[in-house]
C-alpha cells in the first residue's frame, strides 16, 4: 500500500520551531514527527510507497530521507504554493501512479498507535471511497458542572466526551474513485467530504486509543510527556 502524508503546511502556531523546518520535521522527544509516522506505518502495514505532499522548506524532509527510509522507497511531490489538503492529494494522485489502489493519507502532524489492520479490514468491507479514522473529542479546557440553581457542582479537568467524535485526520481512499472530488485547490475537509456525504460514500472507523494532533507548543510538550511516560507497542 502506498501512503500520502501531507506536509505542506507553514505549522505558524508552532513557530519558532517551524521557521526552519517543515511542521512534520518538528522532533517529538529527539525524533521528526514524520520519523515515527514511518516507523508506525512500516510496522503496521506492507508499505510499498511513502509520498510526501510538500511545501514549506520541503528540503529538510529531502535532506533527512532522502529517496528511501528503513527499505521504503520515499518521493516529494512538491506544491509551488499551498494547495489545501484536498488539492495537494489531487497533486500526488496525479504525479505518483496511484492506479486503482487503495492509498492511505495522513496529516503529517498526526501521532496514534492505532492498528492499520483494522482500519483496513473495514474498508474493503464498507467499500466507500473514504473510510475515516474518527477519534473522541477531548476538551482543551477543564469542564465545570453546574446545577439547575447554577451552583458549581465539580470540576473536570480536560475531559473526554466518548460520543461526540472528532475527524482524526487519518484516511483510507479509493484513490481513481475520489479524483473527480477533489478541488485543484483547496481543503478535503469543506471541498470534497461534504459532497461525499451525500452520496453516503464516507464511512467511519472510531479508535479510542492513543492519539495526537500536534498543532502548537502546548500540543508538543503534552505529547512529549506521555510518550515519555508510556510504553506504545507499535512506535
Amino acid at each position: 500500500m502506498k501512503a500520502i502524508i501531507l506536509a505542506g503546511g507553514f505549522g505558524l502556531r508552532l513557530r519558532p520551531l517551524t521557521d526552519d523546518r517543515p511542521k512534520a520535521m518538528v522532533p517529538v522527544n529527539g525524533r521528526p514527527i514524520a520519523e515515527i509516522q514511518l516507523c508506525w506505518l512500516k510496522q503496521n502495514i506492507k508499505l510499498e510507497q511513502v509520498i510526501f505532499a510538500c511545501s514549506h522548506k520541503w528540503e529538510r524532509l529531502k535532506e533527512y530521507f532522502g529517496n528511501e527510509y528503513d527499505g521504503i522507497p520515499i518521493d516529494y511531490v512538491v506544491e509551488e504554493q499551498p494547495l489545501g489538503t484536498g488539492g495537494a492529494i489531487k497533486n500526488v494522485i496525479h504525479s505518483i501512479d496511484i492506479g486503482d489502489e487503495d492509498a492511505l493519507v495522513m496529516n503529517g502532524d498526526i501521532i496514534t498507535n492505532m492498528p492499520l489492520s483494522r482500519i483496513i479490514d473495514w474498508h474493503i468491507s464498507a467499500q466507500t471511497i473514504v473510510t475515516m479514522l474518527v477519534t473522541s473529542y477531548r476538551s482543551p479546557y477543564g469542564v465545570v458542572h453546574i446545577d439547575k440553581l447554577r451552583m458549581v457542582r465539580k470540576f473536570e479537568e480536560k475531559p473526554e466526551f466518548p460520543n461526540i467524535w472528532i475527524n482524526g485526520g487519518i484516511y483510507l481512499i479509493q484513490a481513481k474513485r475520489l479524483m473527480p472530488f477533489l478541488p485543484d485547490k483547496g481543503d478535503i475537509e469543506l471541498e470534497t467530504f461534504p459532497k461525499l456525504v451525500t452520496y453516503g460514500e464516507i464511512s467511519a472507523y472510531p479508535f479510542y486509543g492513543m492519539w495526537r494532533a500536534i498543532d502548537s507548543i502546548k500540543n508538543l510538550r503534552e505529547v512529549e510527556d506521555e510518550l515519555a511516560s508510556i510504553e506504545l507497542k507499535t512506535l
